[in-house]
């Protein structure tokens, strides 16, 4: 393993362990931690396809119940995971899980919208992954899945302050080694809030974000089905924002 792939890959262990440290209350029932229990097959992604520098980093909120969770790699629908990375390890679900949300890994059969929207725009744009992640890299900005008692899910955003900075400033950290790293051209949030936690993760250690020869910080609309906008042809969307800012070429 390479230099910048060991980098990364120390990045996210150290993750793994501080972050499964931390306690949430208020409305969180349930916490998971795919790299804790999906550690094999994120280490495998991070062996694959961090080797070198790339250009565009992508960079997701957290993981969604039926993609990282079930995988360990982010936005990680498992038919992309499985059948167009190559990439299948065994995942040891968490001592507990939630009856509506189980951890059943590869075996999952629930499909991840927002991941497959995500992959199958990059399977049709560079068909092969070897393609795409010669110049991308895709990321999660936070690593950990919030539940409440029914089983809904919960977002970073709405931990109570102090909770919600304990883990922010792990996950700054964690962005910043994997920016220094890649040394990307471009960092891409997927979604608003991953834009403004970029931005804010270089705030955090004093570095403006508009430096001379510094890495453009951008958004594109995020998947979810739960968007209506994205439900209008996200991927044409997506398309479009990063043609316009001049990560990808018409």
């Amino acid at each position: 393993m390479n230099t910048i792939a060991s980098a990364i890959e120390s990045a996210a262990a150290e993750l793994a362990r501080t972050s499964d440290t931390l306690s949430f209350h208020g409305k969180v029932a349930l916490t998971y931690n795919p790299l804790i229990y999906a550690w094999a097959p994120h280490a495998e992604y991070i062996r694959r396809f961090a080797g070198a520098p790339r250009d565009i980093l992508f960079v997701g909120m957290n993981p969604g119940p039926w993609g990282m969770a079930q995988t360990g790699v982010p936005f990680g629908e498992i038919s992309f995971v499985r059948d167009w990375m190559g990439i299948e390890a065994p995942v040891q679900p968490p001592a507990r899980s939630h009856p509506k949300k189980p951890i059943d890994g590869f075996h999952c059969n629930r499909s991840e919208v927002s991941g497959r929207r995500l992959w199958a725009l990059m399977q049709e744009r560079f068909k092969t992954p070897e393609h795409f992640f010669s110049r991308h890299y895709v990321a999660n900005y936070c690593p950990l899945v919030f539940m409440e008692e029914g089983g809904k899910n919960l977002t970073p955003d709405k931990l109570p302050k102090d909770e919600r900075e304990a883990l922010f400033s792990l996950c700054d950290s964690h962005l910043l080694k994997i920016i220094d790293a890649l040394a990307p051209r471009y960092i891409i949030g997927i979604g608003k809030f991953a834009a403004d936690k970029i931005r804010g993760a270089y705030k955090s250690q004093h570095i403006d974000t508009a430096y001379k020869n510094g890495p453009l910080i951008e958004s594109i609309l995020h998947p979810s089905p739960a968007s209506p906008q994205a439900n209008r042809g996200w991927a044409e969307q997506a398309t479009a924002k990063l043609i316009q800012i001049g990560a990808w070429s018409n």
